[in-house]
């Protein structure tokens, strides 16, 4: 796992306000993320989910669907439970959820991150990756741009330029 170096405006990674990235240990290869400064823990969208016991440890099993507007590919995840949190949503709304701990992969960098799991059936986006985790890995967000990393690039999309411009929340 390739370590992110230590924070000096110089060494960040500049990204857009959103991104592709994978979670390895939880088998998703590519995920598109809102990367959110408002929001202070990332979160993912889940669904099915179900917790369990492994080892005398909380674990929990959940699946996700990682493509917007498709709800035929699921892929099934089982991590162990950190914590569980109530959190507040933009909306003011208060909701208990497990709290997981995963690896992120964006561009070159690598690096853990805490991650809640949340029904995120109504956003635009399956993940959000939120201030807690771009912290951890020294990143930094230009807003007027998307998908600035390495291997963000959508391999369904011809015509979809690495840094385009966008205003706003529109896909």
């Amino acid at each position: 796992m390739k370590q992110p170096q230590q924070t000096t405006l110089s060494s960040a990674t500049v990204v857009g306000w959103r991104e592709w990235l994978s979670l390895p240990t939880l088998g998703v290869e590519r995920i598109k993320a809102k990367v959110d400064t408002g929001a202070r823990t990332s979160a993912i969208h889940a669904f099915e989910v179900e917790p369990f016991q492994k080892q005398n440890t909380q674990w929990v099993r959940f699946a996700l669907h990682p493509n917007q507007d498709d709800t035929e590919t699921v892929i099934w995840c089982e991590a162990e439970v950190i914590d569980e949190r109530n959190v507040t949503d933009s909306g003011g709304h208060t909701e208990k959820r497990f709290v997981i701990l995963t690896e992120v992969k964006m561009g070159p960098l690598t690096w853990p991150i805490e991650v809640t799991l949340t029904n995120r059936d109504n956003m635009l986006f399956r993940m959000l990756l939120g201030r807690t985790a771009m912290t951890a890995g020294h990143i930094i967000v230009n807003p007027t741009m998307s998908f600035l990393t390495n291997e963000s690039q959508d391999p369904h999309s011809d015509t979809q330029s690495s840094n385009e411009i966008l205003d706003g929340e529109s896909e």
